[in-house]
Order: C-alpha cells, then sequence, then structure tokens
C-alpha cells in the first residue's frame, strides 16, 4: 500500500486528474498502473479504440440489460443485484476498474431527456434498487460511480444551470436516494453533476461534497466529476472532489495553489490519498483472468425484462395469449427494437432479439405489417393499408408503438409525452377492423395514454429492456410469467398536470423548484388529482388480497408493522406489498398525504399466504426541519397503509408515537402559538399574561378572530397590540425562558 507521503507534489497533483478520457493516473514510480474507467448504468460500454469522448458507439460487445428505467418497475432489489453480478463480471473481463453508474437523480418531469437512465420520482424506489446494483457490481472486485450528485434533474442548460432548492427538497427528495446507497451500499466512487445548487457549481460544494457527504453520511470512497465539470481545479480540490475527468492539463494549477498558500497540502493529500485507495481496490480484479458466460447473461437479460413489465390494462381477459390464436403483428418496434437510450450510456450488445424474432423461437406463425416507420415524416398511406389489411384476419392483434431513438437522449429534454401522432392513425385505423388490440409500449419515460388508449383492450408499458426484451415481451403475453411489474413513475393525463411546469427547464441560467417535496405522486395524491395510471400499479394474471394489518411501536420513533398477502387466483405469481406513512395529526410542516417507506415483492402460488414484516426507523416518519436544522419526528399519530399502489390502500393501522422530543428555541420572532405550543415557553407566557392583567390591563384579545390573529403574532411584534407594557412583558418573558434551558 502506497502512502500519499511518499509522493511528490506533482504526482498527488496528478492524482487528481485522469491520464485520458478513460484511465485513471497511475503512479509509475511506485508500480501503480492507471486503470480503465467506462460508461456503463446498465452495461458495459467500454470502447474499442479511441482514448477520445467520441465515437459513443464503437464499444466492445456486452450484455445490455434493462436500463434503470425498466429495471426500476420490478421493485425487485434481488434481481438488481443479480444484474449487478453480472455487469462486474463483464468489467473484471474487459479490465474495467469502475463501471460509471448506476444514476439516481429523481424524475422531477417526465420531459427529462435521460429520465430513461433514471430510476423513480421516488427516492426510496431510487434508492433500493441500485443500492442492491451497486452491491452486485463491487462483489466482483470493480467500483461503481453512483451519480449525478446532485439535481441533475434535466438536460437543458445542464452544464451550467442552477437548481434553486429548498434545504428540505434537498434532503427530502434529491438527497435522499444518494444517502440511501452511501450508507447501505458503500460505492467506491461517486460522480459529481454538471449544474449549480443554489448558485455553486457541484464540483466546487464543499456544502454538498464534504459537510454532507463525508461528514454527515460517512462517505470514504472518491468523488470524480462528471466529464467537463471543473472550472476551477484548486476550488474543486479543496471542496473535496478527488477526481477531475478527463483531464484538462491544468496540474499546474493545483500545484501553484499550494505553493501560494491557496490550497492546504493536507486537502490535496486526502484526495490523492482516495485515488491511491482506489487504484489499491480495483488492482485484484483488474489482474484477474476471467471469461463471462455470454448466454447466461443474456438469460438474466431476460428476467430482468420480463419483470420490467407492466400490464396497465387487461379488458375482458385478452391476455395473456393463446398458442392456437391468430395474431397480427403490427409495428416497426417489433421488428427493430427500441431497447435502450441514446448518449453515454448506449450498449453494443453480445446478442438481440427482436419480438418477431422471439416468436420465430416459439414456432409462431404470424403476419407482420410495420405499420409506420421510425422517422414520422415518411409515414405513408400505404403503410397504414398494409396494417388494416392483416388486423383483419387476425384473432388479435398485438401493436407495438412507441418512441423513436430521436425523441430521448442524454443532451436534450422532450417538448411533449405524445406518441407520434402517425403512430396513432394507423393504431384507430386498426382498431376499427379488429377491436382485439394489445399494445406493447416502448419509451423510456412516460408516454400520455390518454387520446388512445380506449382502443386498445390490452396495454402493456414496456419501457426499454435491454438485448432480451422480444424474448421478455412473448414471454408476459403469453403467460409464460406473471406480469409482476409495477408502476415506478406516474402517468400523468397531461403533462401540464405535473408541478414542475411552471418552472420546468427554468430560463437565464437558473430553474426555480418551486414544487418543493411535492414531486409525482406525492404531489398527485395529496391533489388528488386524477391521473392515467398511479405510483406502483399494475395489474397480474392472477389476484391478490392485503390484510391483517399489525404494527407494533417499537421507540419514540419507529414502529415495526406487518401485514398478510394472500394469492386468491388460480395461478402463480407476484404481488408489490407497498408501505405508506400518513401524518395523521397536526403538522408544524406541511407534509404529502403519504409517503413511500417501504416495499416487499412477494411471491406466491394459488392460495398461498405469506406474511411481510418492516421495521420502520425514524426516517420512515420524519421531515426535514429547516428550523432544526435536522430530521424531526413529531409526536401523535400516524397511519401506515398497506397498499398495491399509490391510490389503492388495501389495510391500514395506525401507531401513536412520542417523537424525538425536539423543542424549538423560541426567540423573539416565535410566534404566540409556537410559545403556547412549547412546554416550557407555555408555562411562562401565561405567567407573564397574568402578571400583565393584575393592574387590569387586557391582554388577550376578547374576540374569536382577534384572537386568531394574536396567535400569529410574533412576541417582538406584541408591543403593537398590548401597549407599552409590551416592552416589559417581551423582555420577561425572554428571560425567563433562557434561565430556564439554563436550569
Amino acid at each position: 500500500m502506497v502512502n500519499v507521503n511518499e509522493l511528490t507534489l506533482e504526482e498527488k497533483a496528478a492524482l487528481t486528474s485522469g491520464a485520458d478520457a478513460w484511465h485513471l493516473t497511475g503512479v509509475e514510480s511506485k508500480g501503480i498502473p492507471g486503470y480503465m474507467i467506462t460508461d456503463g448504468p446498465h452495461g458495459l460500454r467500454k470502447m474499442k479504440q479511441s482514448t477520445g469522448v467520441s465515437g459513443l458507439y464503437d464499444a466492445v460487445p456486452s450484455t445490455c440489460f434493462p436500463p434503470a428505467a425498466g429495471l426500476a418497475n420490478s421493485w425487485n432489489p434481488d434481481l438488481a443485484r443479480e444484474v449487478g453480478v453480472a455487469m462486474g463480471e463483464e468489467c473484471v473481463q474487459e479490465k474495467v476498474a469502475v463501471i460509471l453508474g448506476p444514476g439516481v437523480n429523481i424524475k422531477r418531469n417526465p420531459l427529462g431527456g435521460r429520465c430513461f437512465e433514471y430510476w423513480s420520482e421516488d427516492p426510496v424506489l431510487a434508492g433500493r434498487l441500485p443500492a442492491a446494483l451497486i452491491e452486485g457490481v463491487q462483489s466482483q472486485g470493480v467500483g461503481t460511480s453512483l451519480k449525478h450528485f446532485a439535481a441533475n434533474n434535466q438536460e437543458t442548460d445542464r452544464m451550467r444551470v442552477s437548481a434553486r432548492i429548498t434545504e428540505r427538497a434537498l434532503r427530502e427528495i434529491y438527497l435522499a436516494a444518494f444517502e440511501y446507497i452511501v450508507k447501505h451500499a458503500k460505492p467506491w466512487t461517486m460522480m459529481c453533476s454538471y449544474n449549480q445548487i443554489n448558485g455553486v457549481f457541484s464540483s466546487e460544494n464543499q456544502w454538498l461534497l464534504t459537510t454532507v457527504l463525508r461528514d454527515e453520511w460517512g462517505y470514504d470512497g472518491i468523488v470524480m466529476s462528471d466529464w467537463g465539470a471543473v472550472h476551477d481545479r484548486a476550488a474543486s480540490v479543496a471542496a473535496g472532489l478527488n477526481l477531475e475527468m478527463p483531464p484538462s492539463n491544468t496540474d499546474d494549477d493545483v500545484v501553484i495553489a499550494v505553493r501560494e498558500g491557496r490550497l492546504d497540502e493536507r486537502q490535496l493529500d486526502r484526495m490523492a490519498q482516495g485515488m491511491l485507495d482506489l487504484l489499491e481496490k480495483t488492482r485484484p480484479a483488474m489482474e484477474r483472468d476471467y471469461t463471462f458466460d455470454v448466454a447466461a447473461h443474456h438469460e438474466i437479460a431476460r428476467r430482468a425484462a420480463r419483470e420490467s413489465i407492466v400490464l396497465l390494462k387487461n379488458d375482458c381477459g385478452i391476455l395473456p395469449l393463446a398458442k392456437d390464436e391468430k395474431i397480427a403483428v403490427i409495428g416497426e418496434f417489433a421488428r427493430t427494437p427500441r431497447y435502450q437510450g441514446g448518449g453515454s450510456s448506449h450498449i453494443n450488445p453480445t446478442r438481440m432479439v427482436s419480438f418477431l424474432d422471439a416468436l420465430a423461437e416459439r414456432g409462431v406463425v404470424a403476419d407482420f405489417a410495420p405499420g409506420f416507420t421510425l422517422d414520422d415524416a415518411k409515414q405513408d398511406g400505404v403503410l397504414t393499408g398494409e396494417a388494416v389489411a392483416v388486423a383483419q384476419n387476425a384473432d388479435k392483434v398485438v401493436m407495438f408503438l412507441g418512441l423513436p431513438d430521436s425523441a430521448e437522449s442524454e443532451g436534450y429534454d422532450r417538448t411533449d409525452i405524445d406518441l407520434p401522432a402517425k403512430q396513432i392513425e394507423v393504431l384507430h385505423a386498426v382498431a376499427v377492423v379488429n377491436p382485439n388490440v394489445v399494445v406493447v409500449l416502448s419509451n423510456g419515460a412516460v408516454v400520455s395514454v390518454r387520446d388512445w388508449q380506449s382502443d386498445a383492450k390490452g396495454l402493456l408499458e414496456a419501457w426499454l429492456l435491454g438485448q432480451a426484451g422480444g424474448e421478455a415481451t412473448a414471454d408476459v403475453l403469453y403467460g409464460d410469467v406473471d406480469a409482476t411489474g409495477r408502476l415506478s413513475e406516474t402517468i400523468p393525463l397531461d403533462i401540464e398536470d405535473n408541478p414542475s411546469m411552471v418552472n420546468f427547464p427554468g430560463g437565464e441560467g437558473y430553474v426555480d423548484y418551486g414544487e418543493g417535496i411535492f414531486v409525482g405522486y406525492r404531489y398527485y395524491d395529496s391533489r388528488d388529482l386524477e391521473v392515467a395510471y398511479p405510483f406502483g400499479y399494475g395489474l397480474s394474471y392472477t389476484a391478490f388480497e392485503i390484510g391483517d394489518a399489525k404494527a407494533t411501536v417499537t421507540g419514540p420513533t419507529s414502529a415495526t408493522v406487518s401485514a398478510v398477502v394472500t394469492n386468491i387466483g388460480d395461478r402463480e405469481g407476484s404481488q408489490v406489498v407497498q408501505v405508506y406513512v400518513a401524518p395523521n395529526h397536526d403538522s408544524s410542516a406541511v407534509r404529502p398525504c403519504h409517503e413511500l417507506k417501504a416495499f416487499a415483492k412477494v411471491d406466491l402460488k394459488p392460495g398461498e399466504s405469506k406474511t411481510v414484516k418492516f421495521d420502520l426507523d425514524d426516517r420512515a416518519f420524519a421531515y426535514w426541519s429547516e428550523r432544526y436544522e435536522d430530521w424531526h419526528v413529531e409526536a401523535g399519530d400516524y397511519t401506515i397503509e398497506f397498499a398495491s399502489s399509490s391510490r389503492d390502500v388495501n389495510d391500514t393501522v395506525s401507531v401513536t408515537l412520542d417523537g424525538d422530543g425536539k423543542a424549538l428555541h423560541l426567540t423573539d420572532m416565535s410566534t404566540i402559538k409556537e410559545w403556547l405550543d412549547d412546554p416550557i415557553g407555555s408555562a411562562i407566557f401565561k405567567a407573564r399574561a397574568t402578571e400583565f392583567e393584575q393592574d387590569g390591563s387586557a391582554f388577550w384579545p376578547e374576540d374569536e378572530v382577534n384572537a386568531m390573529f394574536f396567535l400569529t403574532v410574533p412576541l417582538n411584534s406584541i408591543t403593537t397590540f398590548v401597549g407599552p407594557k409590551g416592552r416589559w412583558f417581551k423582555e420577561s418573558v425572554l428571560a425567563d425562558y433562557e434561565a430556564a434551558l439554563i436550569r
């Protein structure tokens, strides 16, 4: 193990920048090589030749697993961990020390161009699954890079935009998934985002990279920049950035800053030592010979894709398909699948199986018509006529609709959530001649279904499914497996219903997060706003009951809860039991009507029941208090909801918690209500009010309206309402309060 004290100042500075676009800097004098790092949120993207950042698609073959937009709908951490193990094995074969992913930024708005690469609108789901994936990758001796830290929730102006967010929204929504993963999966590296947070670039944000990440969360890995995100090398090192990527040839800036006293060399030592530790940690895997099993990894991708598919609609039991039914397949995506997003995550798959390929493997003969081109501008009536012709002669129609590659990519945001108009025209024409239509969607973020879903009896949200998506889709359509996916994000009726639309994507260099904590279902459910399909929703080929909810309070801020889930159908299936916590008391903070705090995916045979148990700690009941500058659990009642979606609560149980006992430190700017709500402050306030009235002076307003208004007045303003004695009253109350705290 090399110690940083053995290195020259120049060697230390060099360690904090890459050797090129895809390699870490080693220490030649100490025999430490600089290993390769590559993109790869859902598979390895190792460049064949180039050391630059161009040539995004010139990569060695690797397994393309479902991107996060798909895999998140599995709600299955064990499956995510298995995918991670496979990804790690492929890294070992290709001598890649760190794979750059996963990305866990919250899906604030469906228009975000990179939503296909992220997991959820909810921080619990966005934390649990990628944590498992990271554990899987790192079990093979390969590092991951958790990204993009933080508040990178749009592509528009992403390299400089300032996200203006309250600390509460940051803590509860935008940092929460990162926090969970750091504490539970311990990623070896993290990647900071391009953007600014409240006017400070993430790469230079000491509060973010040191105060929160290292001091509060206990992170002991390294932080690298996104590619080109560093604006000031010395300031970034001082803030807690270990590694600039790619190199900007500014090592001298760091050396000079140390020599001039603008950068503490001890801070540079800490950052450089982190890089040495990473190189040593990855060395055993990089020196190991390994060949991964291509076929086995394809099967993992197939299972992952199966569980990523969400059955949204199954009118008249149109699914599963029967093997003897004559089907027509319509839609170019059935032949030319859209299986991943564009940009830095683009994988060169080891194998590619379309839906038509999967049917051929099954021996199913189906009539096919493309219906439309993937270039909407080239659409013509001939393709529509062909689609209608094959639909007329089929028992059922399976129609593949979706977004073309150009609609979603790193680097730009979408402008709407609509499917291409020509695709909808073909669907309408087909439904007229054959009402037995099943639509399969291919998209990386939600699309509107409002104007056309009535033309389909069956609807599968298949997202982007990776290289085995064709087989997985056939497996679900034919009922070889249950439909077990559940939505990881809400499908709204209209994009304008999204609470961030007023501010998205911002302008003049900033974007306001004016919706605060009310992201996704937190907003839709609290407003009781109609949606197309709610968060957590998904149908099955069987049926389930969730009941017998029980709870035991285990401490002032914690509880253990349980429920029984039963398969009441006639075939094997899986249900996702979702646990939401709803504050059921007068809170001093505005809170969502309920929030997801735990979940479990349960496999059940027909008639089988299982008890699911969850330990809910203080964070399940807490909100971030900007007054306390800490998490706060209020005393009071909380309703625990056991649900199959955020809108389908199956059973509830209540708990009463004592709370964490935090008391607000009262000041002259605390309102009269706050004084009266505080045990110490109330006694002092009432005693001095009684003394105030001893000479016949009136203190309390007599009528109800003024009494209610009086409660909102800060103590400092009381002289305005009670006359000259108000100053004596204020000073007496404050003095008594401070004395009581000392005692």
